[in-house]
């Protein structure tokens, strides 16, 4: 079963923000820069996860289709055999 790639990529944004915008603020950045930092980061992070889930979801897709043909295959042996 492939997985959501909406809500794990909008939960990896909203996290990266807030890292990023706390990062800013314990290194004396003003409020805004640090918003624009963390806004970046969220795009950048969202970005990356949606490419990360697809290829995860392909990678899981083509495993579930080896496996059901390596069923059959073992059962069309095992009825001739």
């Amino acid at each position: 079963m492939p997985l959501d790639v909406r809500p794990i990529a909008i939960k990896i944004a909203v996290l990266f923000f807030f890292i990023l915008g706390f990062a800013g603020l314990t290194s004396g950045l003003t409020p805004f820069t640090c918003c624009k930092r963390g806004l970046v980061g969220a795009i950048a992070a969202y970005i990356a996860s949606v490419i990360a889930v697809k290829v995860i979801n392909v990678i899981l897709i083509q495993a579930m289709i080896e496996s059901k043909i390596n069923k059959r295959k073992e059962k069309a042996d095992g009825a001739k055999g």
